[in-house]
């Protein structure tokens, strides 16, 4: 298994393990000029428990893969956090900002597998 599909798995992991839910894996491998291969999409009921996803995902994949994010955003107020990997990308919000981006449906020509 090459890297890339241990960081999605593993980011993943990272989410249901504080419960996050609505998790979706967006393959992006397919869309000329995609920013990354992947986008991985959850949500967290508050901005603490965003907080903890965001906390659980780097320490899974710095524990097990020894990968660390280029780039994390969001953490100020936990309302929409991503976490950059490279080919990976990983963005925990709360409910209503995820609704008002939305976005499943900006890349809604990518391939979208629903976890949860």
């Amino acid at each position: 298994m090459e890297l890339t599909d241990k960081l999605v798995k593993t980011i993943v992991e990272g989410i249901e393990e504080k419960k996050g839910d609505r998790i979706v894996v967006a393959d992006l491998g397919g869309i000329e000029g995609a920013i990354c291969r992947f986008f991985i999409i959850g949500q967290g009921n508050s901005p603490t428990q965003v907080e903890a996803i965001t906390e659980s995902i780097g320490d899974l994949c710095r524990e097990r893969l020894g990968e660390k994010p280029a780039h994390v955003v969001g953490t100020e107020n936990a309302l929409w956090v991503a976490m950059d990997y490279g080919d990976v990308m990983a963005h925990i919000f709360v409910p209503d900002v995820r609704e008002y981006y939305d976005l499943e449906h900006l890349w809604a020509d990518a391939q979208l597998t629903y976890i949860t």
